[in-house]
């Protein structure tokens, strides 16, 4: 199967654990690491259809406050943080890995925000990732 194709993308089918384990494969142990950083930051998480995009994504809050939005795609989950054009240099600044960097500065526009992609496969990409989700929540 195509790894850029998204998938979970039957409606009637609810991403439980054995549907992601099958989906995600070995990157299934670094999307439970990022369920923990969740609890960690008191982030709530919910998995819901979305039929404009044809699948399941997976929105995480901080109090009402979207943080994040995942997909799962065959072998890695892909986590996404929307930051607005004006905060982009501070992201650009953060304290990142010189790759995750300059994927940061390949961000694509999506109306006014900027779309800051991780594609996690293992535990690795998560420190990373945890430095941007932390200042999303504090960016304004």
């Amino acid at each position: 199967m195509n790894t850029d194709t998204i998938q979970l993308r039957d409606a009637d089918v609810y991403p439980d654990e054995q549907v992601l384990k099958e989906t995600l494969g070995k990157a299934y142990n670094a999307y439970c690491a990022l369920l923990d950083i969740f609890a960690d930051n008191e982030m709530s998480y919910e998995w819901r259809y979305y039929k404009d995009g044809n699948a399941w994504l997976c929105k995480v809050q901080k109090k009402k406050r979207t943080i994040i939005w995942m997909s799962a795609w065959k072998g890695f989950m892909k986590a996404t943080v929307y930051f607005p054009e004006r905060s982009m240099e501070n992201v650009y600044s953060l304290t990142v890995n010189d790759v995750v960097k300059e994927s940061l500065k390949e961000a694509v526009a999506v109306g006014k925000s900027n779309a800051c992609v991780f594609k996690i496969r293992n535990k690795k990409m998560l420190k990373d990732f945890n430095t941007v989700m932390q200042f999303k929540m504090t960016a304004k």
